[in-house]
C-alpha cells in the first residue's frame, strides 16, 4: 500500500487525465466519477514500483482503460440506459474547442484511443504503441485515418485546413 502523501501526488499529477479518458470511453459523468475513484483506489493498494514518472502515467492510463472497458462490459452498464450524454457535460471551452471535442468523440472507438492519447496526452505513436498493445505500424495507420476523418467532419463545421 502506499502513502497518503504518495496518493495525493498521483490524484494532482493524474486526475485530469483520467477523468478526460473516463469521459471519452464512458461518456457519462457518474460512471466517469466511479471509475476515478477505482484507480485511485487501486493506486493505493498497488505494490508496484515505478521506474520513471513516465512509467507510472502509463500505469494510471492502462489501469483507467481497463477499468472502463470493464464497465462497458458489465452486465450492469448493458441493462442501465444513461440519462447523461457528453454534450451535456458543464464544459467551459471556446465552441470551436467543444466542435473539435464532439467530433473526436463521434469518431470509432478505436480512432478515439488514438488521437487522445496523441492529440491530449502527447504520446508519440511507439509510446501508444507499448499503452494500447498495438503494433506501432497499425498506430500509424489509426493517427492517420482519423486525421482524414476529422478532416472530413469539421471542414463540414466550417474549419479550414
Amino acid at each position: 500500500m502506499r502513502s497518503e502523501q504518495e496518493v495525493n501526488r498521483a490524484v494532482e499529477r493524474y486526475a485530469d487525465t483520467v477523468r478526460r479518458l473516463c469521459v471519452v470511453y464512458l461518456k457519462n459523468h457518474s460512471d466517469t466519477e466511479d471509475i476515478f475513484q477505482n484507480v485511485f483506489f487501486k493506486y493505493y493498494l498497488s505494490s508496484v514500483a515505478f521506474e520513471s514518472d513516465e512509467h507510472e502515467k502509463a500505469w494510471i492510463i492502462r489501469v483507467t482503460v481497463n477499468a472502463c472497458k470493464d464497465h462497458l462490459k458489465s452486465f450492469f452498464h448493458s441493462r442501465t440506459v444513461s440519462l447523461e450524454e457528453i454534450a451535456e457535460l458543464p464544459y467551459d471551452a471556446p465552441r470551436e474547442d467543444k466542435t473539435v471535442l464532439e467530433a473526436v468523440l463521434s469518431l470509432p472507438k478505436k480512432y478515439r484511443d488514438v488521437v487522445y492519447l496523441h492529440f491530449y496526452e502527447g504520446y508519440t505513436a511507439p509510446e501508444i504503441s507499448g499503452i494500447l498493445h498495438k503494433n506501432v505500424n497499425t498506430v500509424y495507420t489509426l493517427l492517420t485515418r482519423s486525421k482524414a476523418l476529422l478532416r472530413e467532419k469539421l471542414e463540414g463545421e466550417g474549419y479550414g485546413r
